[in-house]
């Protein structure tokens, strides 16, 4: 990793506490986005470098916001822009990476469009399946007192808790929310939102798995042996 990368990383590494979107996190999407790049052509491989390592520097700040008004993907194109210009980034390759940024998550009207940041989507997508997937979850609902599984009706809970009352809206509070409702609202949903050929084969691998085990999670719950 380059000199201004590793700075970067530095950086992103004192503004994130939760352990499922640690540095771990960052570095795994990173990875995940070189990965992705070597099958498309035309990347700006600095670019798309640089927005993988601060896409979730807004999201202590986000997670720790109980009114749900700040969009962490927003926010830390903000945070960005200040970092990348005390690092001697041009101005328009500082624009073209807040909008990896802002457009890089599930919960959002904001739709990728460069081939940068629907790459970033994808790999932040891909960490969300499967085994790692499952486990960040679980961390996540320790972490915020959820429970493992809630049967409330999905529209219902929508109402309740969601900003704007849709599905793919920021969660309002999250001591409220549920992993078996993550999965209904997101997780199940992630294949078809990719954009990039070989991250859908990733995601197909993934999910498959993961939707294994949230069948038996139900059953378990249920009382099923």
């Amino acid at each position: 990793m380059e000199e201004k990368y590793r700075k970067i990383k530095g950086i992103v590494e004192k503004e994130l506490s939760c352990s499922a979107h640690n540095v771990e996190h960052i570095m795994r999407v990173y990875n995940l986005c070189l990965h992705l790049a070597e099958n498309e052509p035309g990347i700006d491989i600095d670019i798309l470098k640089t927005a993988a390592l601060l896409h979730d520097i807004g999201r202590v700040k986000e997670d720790n916001d109980d009114s749900g008004r700040i969009d962490h993907a927003i926010l830390g194109a903000k945070m960005a822009e200040n970092i990348l210009r005390n690092l001697g980034y041009e101005e328009d390759k500082i624009e073209k990476i807040k909008y990896c940024i802002m457009t890089h998550r599930f919960r959002s009207e904001n739709v990728p469009k460069t081939k940068e940041a629907k790459i970033l989507f994808d790999a932040d997508k891909l960490d969300v399946l499967g085994s790692i997937g499952i486990a960040r979850a679980f961390i996540i609902a320790g972490q915020y007192g959820e429970k493992i599984y809630s049967d409330i009706p999905i529209d219902k809970y929508t109402k309740d808790n969601i900003v704007g009352e849709k599905q793919n809206g920021r969660i309002k509070n999250l001591s409220k929310h549920a992993v078996n409702l993550e999965f209904e609202m997101k997780f199940k949903h992630i294949p078809e939102k990719l954009y990039t050929k070989k991250a859908k084969e990733i995601a197909k691998q993934r999910f498959k798995f993961m939707k294994q085990f949230f069948k038996r999670l139900k059953r378990e719950i249920n009382g099923e042996l």
